[in-house]
């Protein structure tokens, strides 16, 4: 007797969880902010979804849409892997690059299967460096909550430095330098990458030579460390649908 009470509560508890579900729901207002000093961010990707689903993983190979989105800035391979896993997202809420010192901000539903965050974007310039925060746990109690974001690289490409206008998948060089500080007539730093995995970037090299050396990046200028974003997540109270 005692054991069909405890189905029965336990049956009962799930059916007022998945009422509640469906009855309330939470917001979180993603708010995004360069850190760097002359590095910009493609149009970012900020995606709530549940435990089990990655955009991208640290210490595992690249995906092709991430490799897409960290060579060239091509979000629709990973926003495809977002709306297949039942996940929420925003793209290019900056409508654009975010530049050195900009913020940004996104609004995403959080809720029972949404309680994960995560955002990508491409850094320029950088062979396929990218910021990114692999499945943030999104509290639930309503507040303000900080994280600092790292630069990730892809492992898909050399880091060469060279802008060549190259971002196809699979094609060497930088496609850009936004804030036009690049120099030319690099010569090339790296051949392949020394590490095939997603790993922590290890920044920019550059030279001093705006016409020659080894890289096409200002060493005085486009250098940059960890980390790369700053992230306030602001955690709303339930609502009523």
């Amino acid at each position: 007797m005692k054991r069909s009470l405890r189905v029965t509560l336990f049956l009962l508890s799930l059916l007022l969880s998945a009422s509640a579900s469906a009855a309330f729901h939470q917001t979180a207002e993603v708010e995004i902010t360069n850190l760097t000093h002359a590095t910009y961010f493609t149009p970012l990707l900020v995606a709530s979804h549940d435990d089990g689903f990655h955009l991208f993983e640290p210490g595992m190979p690249a995906s092709a849409p991430l490799q897409a989105m960290a060579e060239g800035g091509d979000l629709m391979g990973l926003i495809d892997q977002v709306a297949g896993a039942g996940g929420e997202h925003v793209e290019d809420p900056a409508v654009g690059v975010l530049a050195p010192g900009a913020t940004t901000t996104a609004s995403l539903p959080v809720g029972f299967n949404l309680r994960r965050l995560s955002i990508v974007a491409m850094l320029l310039p950088t062979n396929d460096g990218f910021v990114g925060a692999d499945g943030l746990v999104i509290p639930r109690w309503p507040g303000v909550y900080t994280f600092y974001l790292n630069g990730y690289d892809a492992g898909t490409e050399g880091n060469d430095e060279l802008i060549t206008g190259g971002g196809a998948p699979g094609v060497p060089g930088i496609p850009a330098d936004p804030g036009g500080n690049a120099g030319t007539g690099g010569l090339g730093l790296a051949g392949a990458d020394h590490n095939d995995v997603v790993h922590v970037h290890p920044g920019v090299v550059g030279d001093l030579d705006p016409d020659a050396g080894p890289s096409d990046l200002d060493a005085a200028v486009h250098r940059w460390l960890n980390p790369v974003a700053k992230v306030r997540v602001t955690v709303g109270r339930f609502a009523r649908r």
